[in-house]
C-alpha cells in the first residue's frame, strides 16, 4: 500500500495507480485474522480518499470507482478471512483425532524389554502426516521379548485400517501363542478375517529370549541389520524369500531362523522407507556401512543420528515413511 501511494503520487492522476491500494487488504486476508483484516481495510479506504483528494478525482468517476474497489476487495477479503480461519479450525480438529489415532496405533515402546534396550523413530514422507502404514509393536510375552515391524501395502486410510488389525492381532497372539509361527499364523487368519479388499502386509518377526538367542520370521520384508560390539554390520538375511502377510494360506509360510546376540551387539528392524531411500543421482542409502552411526552410548542418540543421516542422503523429503526399532542388549 506504500509503494502504490508513492508511485500515485509520482505517476499524478493521469496513470490510474490508485485502485491497486485493494492489494493490501486483499493480502491481509491470506495470513490475518478479522480483526487485522478489518483494520487493514479501513487503512486502505482512507488511504484512498486521501490519494483520491491529492489527485483531484474525489468527485470524479475514476475516484469512485477506485474507492468501491477497495470497499469491495476489503469486504470480499473479511469473508475470505472467515472462511479461511474456519478451515484451519477445521485442520486442526483433524489433526488432533490424527494424533490421537497415532498414538492409539503406534503405542509408546517400553525404553527398555528383559535384556534389551529399545529405541524408536518414525519419519512421515508427509511433513503434516500423523498417521501412516508403518507399524511396530515390542511385547514382552512368556515366551520371550517379541517384536514385529511392518509396512502395509498403499497408503491413507486403508492401510491405516490394517495396520491397526496387525497391530491388534499381535499384541494379543505375543502373549498367547507358544511360537513365532504359530504368531504368524494368527496374523494371516486375522488379515484374511477383516480384509475385504486384497491387502498385504511385509513384517518381521522377532523373539529374543534369555540365552541371547533371536528367532526370525520374515514376510518378504527388508532384513535386520545386525551391528556387533565391535563395530562389524550384517543383514540377517532368511534361508529363503517368504510371501507377505495377506497373501493367503495356500503360500508357503517362511522359516524360522536365528542368531545369537552378545552384549553390547544390537539389531535394527526398519521398513522399506529405509532400505529404498534413494539420494538424487538415484542410489541407496548404504545402511551397512552408515552403521557405525548406531555406536552411540544411548540408543535414542544412535538412532536419531541414523535417521538424520538418512533425511541427508535424500536431500529433501522422504518418498515414503521411515520407521526403524532398535535392540540393543545390556552390557552386563
Amino acid at each position: 500500500m506504500t509503494v502504490v501511494a508513492v508511485v500515485d503520487v509520482t505517476a499524478g492522476p493521469g496513470v490510474g495507480f490508485l485502485p491497486l491500494v485493494s492489494l493490501g487488504p486483499a493480502f491481509a486476508s491470506l495470513v490475518g485474522g478479522m480483526r487485522r483484516t478489518a483494520l487493514i481495510g479501513l487503512l486502505a479506504l482512507a488511504l484512498c480518499l486521501v490519494l483520491a483528494v491529492f489527485n483531484g478525482q474525489l468527485g470524479s468517476v475514476r475516484g469512485y470507482t477506485a474507492i468501491l474497489s477497495v470497499a469491495g476487495v476489503s469486504a470480499a477479503g473479511l469473508a475470505a478471512t472467515a472462511v479461511r480461519q474456519r478451515h484451519e479450525a477445521e485442520l486442526a480438529n483433524v489433526r488432533s483425532i490424527a494424533e490421537v489415532a497415532q498414538r492409539v496405533l503406534l503405542r509408546p515402546v517400553p525404553r527398555s524389554a528383559g535384556h534389551l534396550r529399545v529405541a524408536v523413530s518414525y519419519t512421515s514422507a508427509v511433513a503434516e502426516a500423523r498417521i501412516g502404514g508403518d507399524l511396530y509393536e515390542v511385547v514382552t510375552s512368556p515366551s520371550g521379548v517379541r517384536v514385529i515391524v511392518g509396512d502395509v501395502q498403499g497408503k491413507g486410510l486403508e492401510a491405516v485400517e490394517t495396520a491397526a488389525v496387525v497391530l491388534a492381532a499381535f499384541r494379543e497372539a505375543a502373549y498367547d501363542e507358544p511360537d513365532l509361527t504359530a504368531v504368524s499364523a494368527r496374523l494371516e487368519r486375522s488379515i484374511n478375517r477383516h480384509m475385504t479388499e486384497e491387502r498385504f502386509v511385509t513384517a518381521v518377526l522377532a523373539e529374543t529370549h534369555d540365552d541371547r538367542s533371536v528367532t526370525l520370521l520374515n514376510h518378504g520384508h527388508p532384513s535386520p541389520l545386525v551391528v556387533r560390539a565391535d563395530g562389524t554390520a550384517h543383514l540377517a538375511e532368511p534361508p529363503e524369500t517368504a510371501p507377505p502377510l495377506g497373501m493367503g494360506f495356500d503360500l508357503k509360510p517362511p522359516e524360522p531362523y536365528g542368531l545369537s546376540l552378545a552384549p553390547g551387539d544390537q539389531m535394527l528392524l526398519y521398513t522399506d522407507g529405509v532400505a529404498e531411500a534413494r539420494d538424487p543421482d538415484d542410489r541407496f542409502y548404504p545402511l551397512v556401512r552408515r552403521a557405525f552411526l548406531l555406536r552411540e552410548a544411548s540408543p535414542d542418540t544412535g538412532l536419531e543420528a541414523l535417521r538424520r543421516d538418512l533425511v541427508t542422503h535424500v536431500g529433501g523429503p522422504l518418498r515414503d515413511d521411515a520407521a526403524m526399532l532398535l535392540l540393543r542388549y545390556r552390557v552386563g
